[in-house]
């Protein structure tokens, strides 16, 4: 292991960049957002004025505003990543834009779900993300409530059970050549779980191939077993489903759960849908329904 570099000149009181160092000018350095003559004068120039680091090099046109913010994400270990960083989908909107309105509600929505639902468990607990149509918002919300479980701290997997129209692998930009149909069938393990190192506890396992017997799949004990076995590995688990109005397999992914979040879109989805759809998957808990206007 190299000894880590420091930057000494005149009466400046040097500035670690090593890995473990949080402060903001050691993680712009290391993100190479500043030279080290940028550094150092920054940090003169706060023993004079006393002003924050950011808002320093900010004045000095060294950042912008957005490379500092995500420098204090990283300080206060709450990742978010630039608009097209890592080819993450900008539909994955929690990854991206902290401070927007419908990040916001995504992150009321998930401290009443982590209240109702996640709090308290022994392990892990699995929610199924269901509604009525296509085009409702499930894959939209499964994603983002899983960028922002993960973000809280909590292990958080993504699994893709839309086995007809499945999204989740092009939001995150994952090879789709092994997932949920081919662990099921017995063609792969665990191994297709795919960690995202830029998302910090997150985890996706996609649809993989899609199959000519998805529902089948899915009312496998084998299913069962996998969300059992997951509980004792991730803390929270949100479910993808395909529109419950034109298969089963929602149904039955909520019953595997034994929860669900139902989904429906304003101005679209009948109240007769909705009322449908929910005794459908009566034998398994509601937790909440969400009226997506997004």
């Amino acid at each position: 292991m190299s000894t880590p570099r420091m930057y000494m000149k005149s009466n400046v009181t040097p500035l670690a960049t090593e890995t473990g160092d949080r402060r903001i000018g050691a993680l712009l350095l290391a993100a190479g957002k500043l030279t080290p003559e940028q550094l150092e004068r920054v940090l003169r120039a706060q023993k004079d004025d006393r002003r924050r680091f950011g808002q320093i090099a900010v004045d000095y046109d060294y950042v912008s505003e957005s490379d500092v913010r995500q420098a204090l994400a990283k300080q206060f270990e709450y990742p978010y990543l630039e608009p097209g960083q890592d080819g993450i989908s900008e539909e994955v909107s929690v990854a991206y834009r902290p401070y927007g309105r419908d990040v916001e509600a995504l992150r009321a929505l998930r401290t009443q779900l982590k209240l109702r639902w996640f709090e308290g468990a022994s392990s892990g607990r699995a929610l199924a993300i269901i509604s009525p149509r296509h085009r409702d918002g499930r894959s939209y919300l499964a994603a983002n409530l899983a960028v922002a479980f993960s973000q809280l701290g909590e292990r958080t997997l993504l699994i893709d059970a839309d086995m007809r129209r499945p999204r989740q692998h092009q939001l995150f930009q994952l090879p789709d050549s092994s997932g949920l149909s081919t662990v099921l069938a017995g063609r792969d393990d665990e191994s297709a779980i795919q960690r995202l190192p830029q998302l910090s506890n997150l985890s996706v396992l996609p649809a993989g191939p899609i199959p000519p017997n998805p529902v089948e799949l899915l009312e496998r004990s084998t299913f069962s077993r996998l969300l059992e076995h997951l509980r004792n590995d991730y803390d929270a688990i949100l479910v993808d489903t395909p529109a419950a109005a034109e298969h089963s397999d929602a149904h039955t992914a909520a019953l595997r759960c034994h929860a669900a979040l139902m989904v429906v879109r304003k101005n679209v989805t009948r109240i007769s849908e909705a009322r449908a759809l929910a005794d459908a998957v009566r034998s398994a808990e509601i937790v909440g329904t969400v009226l997506n206007e997004f």
